[in-house]
């Protein structure tokens, strides 16, 4: 089982994945796609175009690290997944954050568009830093 503290920064892409990538092909994708450090510590979650299977990369302190799992049944639901690819006649981001602990919901099947946050205080965010898309309100 998997762990992270609740400050970790969690980003899903939104697009489907080849798995057959890598440390440096997902890499490549966090600087490039996700638009994001992948030195700084932060989980980067990819999934195969079936939503079968799922990567997420980190880095562990001193290397890159992949987590891999492949469903024997059923699928993953991310919450920006949609049937024809955009939202409201728009074009869905290439990424979205979610927190830690709906990345431990999302693993276990549970759809997150379905939970019911509850409301709690959240220390306003600087001007420079921009607010986390989350399914969850």
């Amino acid at each position: 089982m998997l762990s992270f503290s609740r400050s970790t920064r969690v980003f899903l892409a939104t697009q489907p994945t080849d798995m057959r990538k890598g440390f440096d092909g997902l890499f490549a994708l966090v600087e490039n796609v996700i638009r994001e450090d992948p030195f700084a510590g932060h989980l980067f979650v990819f999934r195969n175009q079936r939503r079968d299977r799922l990567k997420v990369l980190w880095w562990d302190r001193d290397g890159l690290a992949i987590f891999y799992k492949r469903l024997e049944r059923g699928s993953y639901q991310f919450p920006t997944d949609v049937p024809n690819g955009s939202v409201d006649g728009r074009q869905r981001a290439a990424r979205c954050e979610i927190r830690a602990d709906e990345l431990a919901l999302l693993l276990e099947g549970i759809e997150l568009t379905s939970v019911k946050r509850r409301p709690r205080y959240e220390r306003p965010k600087s001007r420079d830093q921009s607010a986390p898309v989350s399914s969850l309100s």
